[in-house]
């Protein structure tokens, strides 16, 4: 079923279109607890501690996603139904391309400042190693996760939540079952639970974008566009709340951790 935000709206619509987005960002919230589930019980505290201290500055990374998705998608509806569909797909263009930009830079740095970051966390001397491990094979996957956080708020716009959430909980229960199989079963501890991790994230957020890179059949696809700085501006404020929400989030989780430290 096609859904367009510009068509009237019964309750059973209004349903289909919200909930698929509602599951999305539960599935989406998978990767910051399965890896503890299976790292605590089947490879020990230390660990675990690695993966807890680390966590909240690795989904730090990826919060550019929610500003980008939540900033982005109020100005290309409203393109949308100015009826300058173009202009929305252009828009929709150049904030995925910056997207992925943002995500390479953090992810990069972020493992270049791995070290750094876990001693400045408190990382006792057994944890900072397992931390350091965990965060740079994370970091493989800050791009994707920036991408699939963002495609949360455009493809409700495209009138295709029905195909985030397939691929959401696709992704999410692909984490699920390699951190069985990696930490459960052949036993790589830490960076079994990475990996998992990791091939979710990149399914999450790589799956969406070759849907818009291909021929399909939703409101939104890539074109080619010419950078818009006001446009860009204007995204980043409409999204600086969602922004700072899940920054203030993941600070209070960094330092709730280092004060227990």
């Amino acid at each position: 079923m096609k859904i367009r935000i510009s068509e009237h709206f019964t309750f059973s619509k209004l349903i289909k279109f919200t909930v698929p987005s509602i599951v999305m960002m539960i599935f989406t919230s998978v990767y910051s607890v399965v890896d503890g589930f299976f790292v605590s019980n089947f490879t020990g505290k230390t660990q675990f501690a690695a993966v807890n201290l680390v966590m909240p500055f690795l989904m730090l990374l990826g919060v550019f996603g929610f500003m980008l998705g939540t900033g982005g998608n109020a100005i290309v509806s409203k393109t949308q139904g100015e009826g300058r569909d173009e202009k929305a797909n252009q828009i929709f263009s150049m904030l995925v391309v910056i997207a992925i930009i943002i995500g390479l830079i953090f992810s990069i740095s972020g493992a270049i400042a791995m070290p750094w970051i876990v001693k400045m966390l408190g990382a006792t001397e057994d944890m900072f190693d397992y931390c350091v491990l965990y965060g740079r094979i994370i970091c493989i996957s800050v791009m994707p996760f920036t991408l699939q956080l963002m495609f949360q708020s455009f493809l409700p716009t495209a009138g295709k939540p029905q195909i985030g959430l397939i691929i959401t909980v696709i992704a999410g229960v692909t984490n699920i079952i390699l951190d069985f199989l990696f930490v459960g079963i052949f036993k790589w501890g830490i960076v079994g639970a990475a990996a998992a991790t990791v091939t979710g994230e990149c399914i999450g957020g790589l799956f969406p974008l070759f849907y818009f890179l291909g021929k399909n059949s939703s409101s939104l696809h890539l074109c080619k566009f010419n950078f818009d700085f006001k446009i860009f501006l204007k995204t980043c404020v409409n999204g600086s709340s969602e922004l700072m929400t899940n920054v203030s989030t993941s600070l209070v989780n960094m330092l709730y951790n280092m004060q227990l430290m």
